[in-house]
């Protein structure tokens, strides 16, 4: 089964793949749905950051060491990955996986809990949004705090792990580095922004930007 936005002239979505950045990458066509080569999904995010010199390649880096995982933490599993690549349809039940302890936005079936959008938003705040109004926007403070109450209500019903904090330094702080907006402290996450990737499987324009048009585009 796919989450099928092709009326929009996207490509279908595999519901295991969750990552919501991952899918609004494979439904506009920058990278394949199955079998995508590591260095691949490496240079598509580091592109994708907008980040220059050393900063660059760190975010090539640590994206390789991220999918070079994704699949199994067996070193035969990461071996393949390595050699074929990450299998994006694959990553539901896998290691980076938090079976609900995290934001619970996309479903298992690909389905996005708009409520839960909602949620996120009250833990940020309006911000100025550089073109003269507001916006809901997250920084790096909250959304810290809004992860420790995902851990929180996620322990509440018995389904913490005590590793789930460290998986979620590589989400919702990645999306704040990308996607973000404003510098230093003040840099925050759009809420609208976020409803788009996750609802739309849509980018701003500005990541379109930085990103090389999609093969065939």
């Amino acid at each position: 089964m796919t989450d099928d936005q092709s009326g929009n002239g996207q490509i279908p979505v595999s519901p295991n793949n969750p990552c919501p950045f991952l899918r609004a990458l494979v439904a506009n066509g920058y990278v394949a749905g199955h079998i995508v080569p590591l260095p691949k999904i490496a240079t598509t995010i580091e592109k994708a950051s907008g980040e220059t010199g050393a900063n660059q390649t760190k975010v090539w880096l640590e994206t390789y060491g991220v999918a070079l995982i994704a699949n199994g933490l067996n070193p035969l599993r990461q071996l393949q990955s390595a050699m074929t690549g990450a299998v994006l349809d694959e990553l539901r039940n896998g290691p980076l996986d938090k079976h609900g302890a995290g934001s619970r936005i996309l479903g298992v079936d690909a389905h996005v809990h708009e409520g839960e959008i909602d949620r996120l938003a009250t833990f940020g705040k309006d911000r100025p949004d550089g073109a003269g109004g507001v916006e809901r926007g997250l920084n790096a403070k909250e959304i810290a705090i809004y992860m420790a109450a995902n851990i929180k209500r996620a322990e509440d019903s018995n389904s913490g792990r005590w590793y789930y904090p460290i998986l979620m330094k590589g989400e919702w702080p990645v999306l704040l580095n990308i996607m973000g907006k404003g510098e230093g402290d003040e840099r925050y996450l759009s809420v609208d922004e976020v409803r788009t990737l996750f609802v739309e499987r849509r980018f701003p324009d500005r990541i379109i930007a930085r990103l090389p048009s999609p093969p065939g585009s």
